[in-house]
């Protein structure tokens, strides 16, 4: 198990490039199964979640070619469907919570799927039942093996439907569009999530040969068509590791530029960055943040404490909340942070308390922070990285603390940032991997 150690209390200055956004590539590597056609896809961040992806599309046939950093090409014309049958395919599948989205294109091309109950962050309940449900509700039959822990789906036939989505699953929306898009007939789906990468999907899928309207909103109207063509697509910048360096500056008092941001597509993130006090210039694609060696906490008008809670696109980004914590400790004021998503995300605090943070756990939902002004900084301790949001939430603690920080288990820090610790050491950081 690797570890990193880190010398706290560097002040960076620099600029750091935003990787391929992890989410989108999840889905849209996935979607190269709907079709027997070449189709290449840039700017993919090469980490650890993303690599184990491809690696088990190429063990399941589609023919995969690293072209040059950043861009390969998929051609899924020759799938061995007995391979999801294999002891080597659950051990995949098991390890990467991602391949949960082959279901609905094979599905849809092959007439059936089979995936064990995928792993992945240990962040509380994660259920399935949007995607099966959704399916089934195409005209797929579904069976759950509760002692082997494995899901099947099977059609001779998708057929279009109506459906409400019981939440607006990012993921679940997108197994759910992949598998309608070669559906007979119309299929409507309300409540359908629509951030970035949903709308990202939605337009690669439309540019092999689908027919999709309600792009962007949470109404999606999809006729379905006999078979898609191969494409080229772009991945968008990575808006969670953009949030990420914008906290890392404000924390460490530190001049850092983001260029490449994809502005348009950051939806309120800068803005709600700005409630805790941290300046930030916007020029064209570019963001800069100078460096600040406070940062005040809005109130709401009738001066009660701020909270900040994640929504459903256009709403705030749940994977943005360990980030939003974490800058908090060292705000002046205080903030109520409320993630709304999953019961065990905040459960990292007990990490930051120990560096000195004033933080109440509330409830499995729910922090209140009081900023410590930078007038009392945090001090280096040695931690474990529980998921890949809490694990960089505190990689930013630790390089702005006082002493040094041990942080093991980065391993899943590694599955959503794509060397981080080379990065950071390139504009100031003192990160050393050790394992």
């Amino acid at each position: 198990m690797a570890t990193f150690h880190i010398e706290g209390g560097r002040k960076l200055h620099g600029t750091l490039t935003p990787q391929g956004a992890k989410n989108e590539a999840l889905q849209i590597i996935c979607a190269t199964l709907l079709s027997a056609e070449k189709i290449t896809i840039s700017n993919i961040p090469e980490i650890r979640d993303v690599l184990k992806l491809i690696e088990l599309l190429g063990d399941l046939g589609v023919k995969t070619e690293r072209i040059r950093k950043g861009t390969f090409s998929f051609q899924a014309d020759e799938i061995n469907i007995d391979y999801l049958q294999s002891e080597n395919f659950s051990r995949q599948a098991i390890s990467l919570r991602g391949s949960i989205m082959i279901v609905g294109p094979l599905l849809a091309r092959f007439g059936q799927a089979y995936i064990p109950q995928p792993g992945g962050d240990k962040i509380g309940r994660r259920r399935l039942d949007t995607h099966f449900v959704g399916l089934q509700k195409l005209g797929a039959s579904f069976r759950f093996d509760a002692e082997k822990h494995y899901f099947s789906v099977e059609a001779k036939q998708l057929t279009g439907s109506y459906m409400l989505l019981d939440e607006a699953s990012v993921t679940g929306t997108a197994n759910i569009l992949m598998a309608a898009v070669l559906a007979q007939g119309t299929t409507t789906i309300y409540n359908a999530a629509c951030e970035p990468y949903l709308q990202q999907l939605s337009r690669m899928l439309v540019s092999m040969g689908a027919q999709i309207s309600g792009i962007g909103s949470n109404l999606l109207t999809i006729e379905g068509v006999s078979s898609l063509t191969g494409c080229t697509h772009r991945i968008l910048p990575d808006m969670i590791e953009v949030g990420s360096f914008i906290g890392l500056a404000a924390m460490t008092g530190s001049d850092i530029t983001i260029p490449d941001v994809g502005i348009k597509h950051l939806g309120i993130i800068p803005d709600s960055f700005k409630r805790l006090g941290i300046k930030m210039e916007i020029i064209g694609d570019t963001i800069h943040i100078p460096a600040q060696d406070e940062y005040e906490i809005e109130t709401f008008i009738d001066g009660s404490i701020m909270t900040i809670a994640d929504a459903p696109w256009p709403g705030l980004t749940p994977d943005l909340l360990s980030i939003f914590l974490v800058v908090a400790t060292q705000a002046k004021g205080s903030v109520l942070i409320h993630q709304k998503m999953f019961e065990s995300r905040l459960f990292f605090v007990d990490k930051l308390i120990d560096m000195g943070a004033q933080i109440i756990l509330c409830d499995p939902h729910r922090a209140t922070v009081i900023g410590l002004n930078k007038k009392v900084q945090l001090r280096g301790t040695t931690m474990s990285s529980p998921d890949i949001r809490a694990g960089v939430a505190l990689l930013i603690a630790a390089l702005s603390a006082q002493g040094n920080s041990k942080i093991s288990n980065i391993e899943q820090i590694d599955r959503g940032y794509e060397a981080i610790d080379q990065r950071l050491n390139a504009i100031g950081a003192s990160i050393t991997r050790i394992g």
